[in-house]
């Protein structure tokens, strides 16, 4: 079967005994770490219309090995309650499973490990099925879902059959928030709608929203890319930063999911913790990073096939006539070297192009823009941002 190295490789007991049904061909996984909300999850992925193919939902309550006794009790009743709810919502063609509570190893329990297990679960059961292009979706349990959700889906993953996986559409849930919390979500919002385009704009071609709740993947690919990664935050971002390595991660926009606004201190970084920063001051969402920043990064992703086959003397050129901001970056962070071995082997230039992006990557991206803003700019007046990206956008544009 497709996966059975794999899952060797991971050492992959069942979680659940029974077999999925023939004709299964989505699973949607939600870990579930102490969570107040998520019956109202299932109960919106109910009211889903149904595809064509069976569903899965599979719930992953989750604890580390040493959590509270407090910890434990909470997810012993969040199973026993689930448990009953599942025995009273049966219906044909959606099948959920809520597992007694796993423990996690202490080292890496918390958001990652818990997606992995769920997500090696949902690729085991494709495995018995040999389904290969089943899909396995990540969801959360704070998230609640339009009623196209799982048509939506089916119909992206029928229509293109080489894309690897998608993203969705989002939405933060908004109602019952007090004033500077719907604030401190409303610019988070923004802030990523306009770092994506800001990437857009330099020429990435693999720009994407990396939200935990909101993306899918076809079971071999997500084998082929090595599972998901142990994490304990930005397990979402580190794998589909990976995954766009691999073939095309489309964006399906013709269904919306709704994540939970909360303020939350569980993980180091992401939404929750921005939000309690934001409420406690500690964190100013009107500012972001300086579009300037992005424009720099363009000139050196313009001049990319210039680099192609290069010496290190026209290499040390082609940095003299790059904004300082990159030229210093590059030189500090070795890039040089990585560009010898990428040329080294590629021996087109079309391959140089697709593998050009391997290397200087999000990641890398990432690393540029914090030195930037250590070194050359200041995080600037987010509103001002987006009117300079939007102009610079419609020049562009006009230009072509």
């Amino acid at each position: 079967m497709f996966a059975d190295s794999y899952l060797n490789k991971n050492n992959n007991e069942p979680i659940i005994q029974s077999d999925a049904e023939p004709g299964t061909a989505i699973i949607v996984v939600i870990p579930c770490f102490r969570e107040p909300e998520i019956k109202q999850t299932l109960e919106s992925l109910k009211a889903c219309h149904l595809p064509s193919c069976k569903v899965e939902v599979i719930v992953l309550i989750n604890h580390s090995e040493i959590a509270t006794p407090s910890v434990k009790e909470y997810n012993n009743a969040t199973h026993a309650e689930l448990t009953c709810w599942i025995e009273n919502n049966e219906i044909e063609g959606l099948k959920f499973y809520a597992p007694a509570p796993i423990e996690l190893k202490k080292k890496w329990a918390g958001a990652g490990l818990a997606r992995k297990k769920g997500m090696d679960e949902a690729v085991r059961r494709f495995n018995k099925l040999d389904t290969p292009d089943g899909i396995v979706v990540s969801l959360d349990a704070d998230t609640l879902v339009e009623q196209n959700y799982l048509v939506e889906i089916e119909n992206y993953f029928q229509q293109n059959a080489k894309h690897v996986g998608a993203t969705l559409a989002f939405e933060h849930q908004k109602e019952g928030l007090k004033p500077k919390q719907k604030e401190g979500i409303l610019l988070y919002e923004k802030y990523l709608s306009y770092y994506k385009q800001s990437l857009d704009f330099t020429g990435y071609p693999y720009s994407l929203f990396t939200i935990g709740s909101a993306f899918a993947v076809r079971a071999l690919a997500y084998v082929k890319r090595g599972g998901m990664n142990r994490r304990q935050a930005g397990e979402d971002f580190y794998f589909l930063q990976n995954l766009v390595q691999m073939g095309r991660v489309g964006e399906i926009n013709t269904t919306r999911v709704y994540p939970s606004a909360r303020l939350s201190d569980r993980v180091p970084f992401g939404t929750g913790p921005i939000l309690q920063k934001w409420m406690n001051g500690e964190e100013d969402l009107t500012l972001s990073y300086n579009f300037q920043a992005f424009v720099d990064l363009k000139a050196l992703f313009d001049v990319k096939n210039s680099l192609f086959k290069i010496d290190e003397t026209a290499f040390e050129n082609t940095l003299q006539n790059l904004p300082a901001t990159v030229a210093e970056f590059i030189r500090i962070d070795g890039f040089w070297r990585e560009l010898e071995n990428l040329n080294k082997n590629c021996s087109a230039l079309q391959t140089f192009q697709t593998r050009f992006y391997q290397t200087f990557n999000a990641f890398k991206i990432l690393k540029y823009l914090n030195f930037a803003h250590e070194t050359y700019f200041r995080k600037a007046n987010l509103e001002e941002q987006l009117l300079l990206l939007n102009t610079a956008v419609l020049t562009q544009s006009n230009i072509k």
